[in-house]
């Protein structure tokens, strides 16, 4: 090649890579570009569950947004949370947490397939739920158990007697019941259910006769009059059950308190904008009329904090639920 045809053609291949460097860079597909699946890991028909498909329901109506609630129960919820953990960190798998599985399992459990606080990025929490202590009305018509302190005498009278149902092992349903017979000396056979949905058959049912569920799962059977309210956990009367006292009030134990609160996670690593994308229009949907007054209604009250005050309050739930498994004295191996 003659040296004039080499300079021509090294300055028209300089002038494209100029033109190429120039122009702005192609843009990523825009967030999210195919269905995202938020774990439940708990069955249907319990508060994790509820909750997830009225924040999936209300996300669906943003153009792009399709969210499937996929329930994978089992192990007090640590099957569908190391399901997330071990997940693409692409916003694309999600969970929705509970107390459980990011304030209770780590010092419940003797070891754990994922770490509750490195592998996942918190992005919001959606609600926090007071439990109620709901009994068999059969039962408790027939062993004239009318009032918390009813039910303590009944259950120091007949240790070993009275079922206790729970969402599964290291739920805030299965420590509520524990705490409350630490607290009453009192003994209860514990039953650990894959969910509320199940267990709450089985009490209405009357295969079993007791249990500490969150309210949401719970308030239908209880207007419906197949469960019966004694009391809530929580530090002050919920709204949504005019009438019912807390449990400290009821019993005489003012230090006796055990909440539940849920929140979207997703994988560690997965990207900050994602992450903040989410939790923008979770809060957005939280803060629907429609989805907030229905929340209200059965007793849970929405949150939609920013992932870093999330992620505060779950390191301060670790440390306050660490206290109550080791007062409790409860352990699952």
């Amino acid at each position: 090649m003659q040296p004039n045809r080499r300079r021509v053609v090294a300055l028209l291949l300089s002038a494209s890579l100029g033109a190429l460097a120039s122009q702005p860079a192609l843009a990523a597909d825009p967030y999210p570009a195919k269905p995202i699946r938020l774990v439940v890991p708990f069955a249907a028909g319990g508060t994790t569950d509820i909750l997830a498909r009225a924040v999936a329901a209300e996300l669906a109506k943003l153009p792009g947004w399709n969210v499937v609630v996929d329930n994978k129960p089992g192990a007090g919820g640590n099957i569908g949370a190391d399901i997330v953990a071990k997940a693409a960190p692409d916003g694309y798998t999600l969970l929705m947490g509970t107390v459980g599985t990011h304030g209770i399992n780590q010092s419940l459990y003797g070891k754990l397939p994922f770490d509750p606080i490195k592998d996942f990025a918190p992005i919001t929490e959606v609600a926090a739920v007071p439990n109620v202590l709901v009994l068999n009305p059969a039962f408790a018509q027939q062993n004239k158990i009318d009032s918390v302190k009813d039910l303590i005498a009944y259950a120091r009278a007949n240790p070993g007697k009275l079922n206790m149902a729970s969402s599964g092992n290291g739920t805030s349903i299965h420590l509520a019941g524990e705490l409350f017979k630490t607290q009453t000396r009192t003994f209860m056979v514990h039953f650990p259910y894959k969910g509320s949905g199940p267990a709450l058959t089985d009490l209405a049912g009357g295969t079993m006769q007791v249990m500490f569920d969150n309210l949401p799962s719970s308030m239908a059977l209880i207007k419906s009059g197949k469960l019966k309210a004694l009391a809530v956990t929580s530090a002050r009367p919920s709204p949504a059950l005019p009438g019912v006292p807390t449990v400290a009030q009821a019993a005489g134990l003012p230090q006796y308190e055990a909440s539940s609160w849920f929140g979207m996670l997703a994988p560690a690593g997965t990207p900050p904008d994602i992450v903040h994308r989410i939790r923008q229009e979770v809060a957005k949907a939280l803060g629907a009329p429609a989805v907030r007054e229905r929340l209200q209604a059965q007793g849970a009250e929405p949150v939609g904090n920013t992932p870093e005050q999330f992620a505060a309050f779950i390191h301060a739930e670790t440390a306050k639920w660490a206290r109550v498994v080791k007062d409790s004295g409860a352990k699952v191996d």
